[in-house]
């Protein structure tokens, strides 16, 4: 965070706009140079609930139907870095529509092939599920469910 870069799974050192650190989690916000999909990306790290809240400013053409997308896997905060652990599963989230479980076979082939524990593997299932009922139980609204667990969220909208 000191140096402002976000580095990836592959090593590739990015820089980062911005930076928020709250009591509940990590906001950044970074252009996405040579990527065709989309030209921008915001994201909030969230430890408490196993969950990277991803918004994607699409370029023209490659727009997708989705608000936001969340990322499964375990978030450590540090005082200079926080560290990210993907564990595959990913979920789709249409507000006041609905919510998609994406991913499941990349999941299951990075236990089969030892990348994940199945321990791992089942607390990846068990926080996708609990997303799910929580986001279900509030009409598909990630702010709505994310208040209720005392968490607001905030958006550059780049």
């Amino acid at each position: 965070m000191v140096a402002r870069t976000n580095t990836d799974p592959k090593g590739i050192v990015r820089a980062v706009d911005e930076y928020t650190v709250t009591p509940w989690g990590l906001y950044m916000a970074r252009p996405t140079p040579g990527r065709a999909q989309f030209h921008y990306l915001e994201s909030w790290l969230l430890p408490s609930l196993g969950l990277r809240a991803s918004i994607f400013h699409f370029n023209p053409g490659h727009e997708r139907d989705q608000d936001y997308y969340l990322d499964i896997g375990r978030y450590t905060p540090g005082p200079r870095m926080w560290r990210s652990e993907d564990h595959y599963l990913d979920l789709v989230v249409r507000t006041g529509e609905s919510v998609e479980l994406e991913d499941v076979d990349e999941l299951l082939t990075a236990v089969r092939h030892g990348l994940l524990t199945p321990e791992v593997g089942e607390d990846a299932v068990k926080t996708a599920l609990s997303a799910i009922e929580g986001l279900s139980r509030s009409g598909y609204d990630l702010d709505r469910w994310l208040s209720g667990n005392g968490l607001e969220l905030t958006w550059r909208g780049a």
